[in-house]
């Protein structure tokens, strides 16, 4: 039953030790048999869009690891494409869109998103048919200010430049932008809760250097606006919140007005103040350094000890503090998942 999974006890605000772990990006290119599939497959969107294939690459660190969920492999501009954008990959440069600067030729209608969507639905279908009573599933989506950077842009904007001049100069067809991305990014989280997700996480990985006001408005405001579209139609929703390297102000006001059962920190976040200050009021997940799990070694048992001592008595996910990087040594991951789960 989805009640005794780990993540889902922790979800609920239980204490739990040793604490569950999943890692974002825990299906990727650190793994050999990711490598091998993405060969085979010709392209990382294929891999995302074919069922069976994303299906095998879910299930990888799974079968390898252990992990006590496993999280869809798919990308966040998934939804993009729903809105009727061309999304494409180019090798060494990353996702590429066709900018847009207005809201007239987004595709509106949920009937077509959940068409396009479909084969995301159709991989979660067979991982869940795949995955035993103990594991947990997770779906996600990006966030609605983090997917309208990469859509004013037309791809990666470490400074999101585009994005904040159009909210600058036009208020309210910004404010129509992040409502439509919102919309679909709701119904695309409850199709994928309805294919068999245990629970979701919203990414919002651009959600850092916003100034105060523009954090509640396209940051807390459009996740708030999603968590009670998901909850109007599917009480018992699981959802997770990731407004990554937000201010630490940021993160307790996040915490306190979307709704959202935990929220995810980044590596800059001090753990002793989350345990202080966050877990009293959500699930804290996070938060170990990608890079040190690079290292591994004497460095990489002190933090997991750190992370996981502080956590302790309080409702924790472990995880990192962003996705796990191509160049990670697959035996650091297991000495991390034994370390953790020595803890006693």
């Amino acid at each position: 039953m989805k009640a005794d999974k780990p993540i889902l006890r922790a979800l609920r605000k239980e204490a739990n030790l040793p604490p569950p772990v999943w890692l974002m990006r825990q299906a990727g290119r650190y793994l050999p048999e990711y490598r091998a599939v993405r060969e085979k497959a010709g392209s990382f969107w294929t891999m995302c869009m074919t069922p069976e294939l994303a299906c095998e690459i879910t299930l990888q660190p799974i079968t390898r690891f252990g992990f006590d969920a496993a999280i869809l492999f798919s990308d966040i501009l998934v939804v993009p494409a729903a809105l009727g954008l061309k999304v494409w990959f180019e090798e060494g440069v990353g996702p590429r869109l066709i900018p847009v600067h207005d809201t007239k030729t987004l595709e509106r209608d949920p009937e077509v998103w959940r068409k396009t969507l479909a084969p995301v639905y159709g991989a979660l279908e067979l991982v869940r048919q795949k995955l035993d009573d103990k594991t947990a599933l997770l779906g996600f989506a990006g966030a609605p200010w983090t997917l309208a950077t990469y859509m004013a842009q037309g791809g990666g904007s470490p400074d999101q430049r585009e994005a904040k001049l159009w909210g600058y100069r036009d208020p309210q067809g910004f404010q129509q932008l992040l409502e439509i991305v919102g919309d679909c990014v709701a119904a695309h989280l409850i199709a994928q809760i309805d294919a068999g997700a245990d629970a979701v996480q919203i990414f919002d990985s651009w959600a850092s250097g916003l100034p105060a006001e523009r954090f509640a408005d396209w940051v807390v405001a459009p996740a708030k606006r999603i968590v009670e579209k998901i909850r109007a139609s599917r009480p018992a929703a699981k959802i997770i919140g990731f407004p990554r390297a937000s201010t630490l102000e940021g993160y307790l006001q996040y915490a306190d007005e979307t709704g959202v059962d935990a929220v995810s920190i980044d590596t800059s976040a001090p753990i002793a103040w989350a345990a202080k200050n966050l877990a009293e009021r959500v699930t804290v997940q996070g938060n170990l350094d990608p890079i040190v799990l690079i290292a591994g070694g004497a460095a990489l048992e002190r933090a997991v000890d750190r992370i996981v001592d502080r956590m302790r008595g309080h409702p924790f996910i472990f995880n990192l503090g962003h996705g796990i990087l191509p160049e990670t040594p697959v035996d650091h991951v297991h000495t991390m998942l034994t370390r953790i789960r020595a803890a006693a």
